[in-house]
């Protein structure tokens, strides 16, 4: 078998598109490394691939390096998970994650699986420029402001920084005492 698998994004060029065609005993590894030497990228992130459902919510991560596992779902690596493992039907949806930082990604489907045989993952179709890498400090600035700081206020996330004894709700805490070491 093959699998076909097509990646697009929704920034930049709008025409950009990467189809890759794969062995399904390749591993997730092997993709990323497609897809970075398809659009020129240095791999120097910490990237990571993620199943999705048919929302495109995120569900089993497919990470480069073992990080911990989440209580739902097991510890998977690139290097370690086949595609095969995760990929199993036409239609099938993921994505991968190439600037963490600013959680951007391809989103990618399993656009079909059809009769053959082949070795690795091989980019059989580019199509439009792909997005930078990473944003750049010019982003960075229009998105911190010229001081460095961001158009955020602590106060507008959080409410007012001053604290009002009279409006704290006391209910459940009278029975606390840190006076007797019951807490540690």
């Amino acid at each position: 078998m093959i699998y076909r698998i097509t990646f697009s994004c929704d920034e930049g060029d709008q025409n950009f598109r990467r189809v890759f065609e794969a062995d399904p005993d390749a591993t997730f590894l092997d993709l990323h490394k497609a897809i970075l030497e398809s659009v020129k990228y240095a791999d120097d992130q910490i990237t990571s691939f993620f199943m999705c459902n048919d929302r495109w919510e995120k569900e089993q991560e497919v990470t480069l390096v073992e990080m911990g596992s989440s209580f739902e779902y097991d510890n998977m690596t690139m290097e370690q998970t086949r595609l095969s493992d995760l990929l199993e039907e036409q239609g099938q949806r993921l994505i991968y994650i190439f600037d963490p930082m600013f959680e951007r990604y391809f989103f990618g489907s399993l656009r079909e699986i059809k009769a053959g045989t082949m070795t690795g993952v091989k980019c059989v179709e580019s199509t439009g420029r792909p997005p930078k890498q990473l944003q750049s400090e010019d982003n960075m600035q229009a998105i911190l402001g010229k001081d460095g700081k961001g158009d955020l206020d602590v106060d507008d996330l959080f409410g007012d920084s001053e604290l009002d004894m009279d409006e704290l709700d006391m209910d459940g805490f009278q029975d606390l005492s840190f006076d007797d070491g019951s807490m540690f």
